[in-house]
């Protein structure tokens, strides 16, 4: 677990490569079992392709939905222990790929959104809580009170959850932890969500020189209309693959520690960032 960082960290680039995939589908609304289901499929399909992890929608278990999470959410959200989930940890006991799985969250009478991390023994070894609420999801949910690095093969892996991703302060707390990439589930929709993702992302990218991967959800969730497009974004900003807007789909990238280092050499901010924590900031007045 992370908390904020008041300074960089230093960690090694890792040796090798590791491939992470995107997935996105059409949630059915508020059944676990078949969306746990269709998560499996897409963890074999990820573990086929080579991926190592691959991460899912925001709340992809039940859909967005918050009326049935909230007016039952022992029936739309998950616990500990929870055996709904047990098709997607036999899936990643089989593939050997880890699974970043959306979800709300009942734990000691609260809801949360998270971001549930099945390793590959089909354990859940992380759990963390979005931080930065939308909206009407301040009725329903608290926040989240630390961030998540997760580690694998080498990699430095920081985790979000869709308006997350709307604060440069949250990735840039993931790059001074050392991570090597920014991971988010979402549901952005059509319209003002497709022009957000399409700005934010690639901008938490370059700012922080980190590979960036977006799980979109795909059809109508929870009132929304999801717009797709989850991407892959190398850390110069620039996309490295994207699926469509409206099917099913899982589209993968290799994170090359190479690229990673030729980027941070060509694009220094993270290595010249100051530490505006600790330094006084002189400020020039008019009049």
């Amino acid at each position: 677990m992370r908390e904020h960082a008041a300074q960089r960290q230093t960690h090694p680039l890792p040796t090798r490569p590791i491939r992470i995939a995107a997935a996105q589908a059409q949630a059915a609304a508020g059944d676990i079992e078949a969306n746990a289901a269709a998560a499996a499929a897409m963890v074999r399909e990820a573990g086929r392709a080579g991926a190592r992890l691959v991460v899912f929608p925001e709340k992809f278990l039940s859909g967005y939905e918050p009326d049935l999470i909230r007016a039952d959410p022992r029936r739309y959200a998950v616990g500990a222990g929870d055996p709904r989930l047990d098709p997607i940890a036999e899936a990643c006991r089989e593939t050997g790929t880890v699974a970043v799985v959306g979800a709300a969250v009942h734990d000691q009478g609260d809801l949360y959104i998270s971001a549930l991390v099945i390793g590959t023994s089909g354990e859940l070894v992380a759990r963390y809580d979005k931080q930065n609420l939308f909206k009407s999801e301040h009725e329903i949910y608290r926040e989240g009170t630390a961030g998540c690095t997760l580690q694998l093969d080498g990699w430095r892996l920081g985790l979000g959850i869709c308006y997350d991703s709307g604060f440069p302060e949250h990735a840039r707390a993931a790059a001074l932890d050392g991570c090597h990439a920014y991971v988010v589930g979402a549901l952005f929709g059509v319209g003002n969500g497709h022009h957000e993702l399409r700005t934010w992302f690639p901008a938490r990218a370059l700012d922080n020189t980190c590979y960036v991967v977006l799980a979109n959800h795909i059809g109508t969730t929870g009132g929304w209309d999801a717009c797709g497009s989850s991407t892959i974004w190398g850390p110069d900003g620039r996309p490295l693959a994207e699926a469509g807007a409206d099917h099913p789909e899982l589209v993968t990238a290799d994170l090359d520690p190479e690229a990673l280092l030729t980027v941070r050499d060509s694009e220094p901010m993270l290595r010249d960032l100051r530490d505006t924590a600790t330094e006084a900031r002189a400020w020039h007045r008019l009049g």
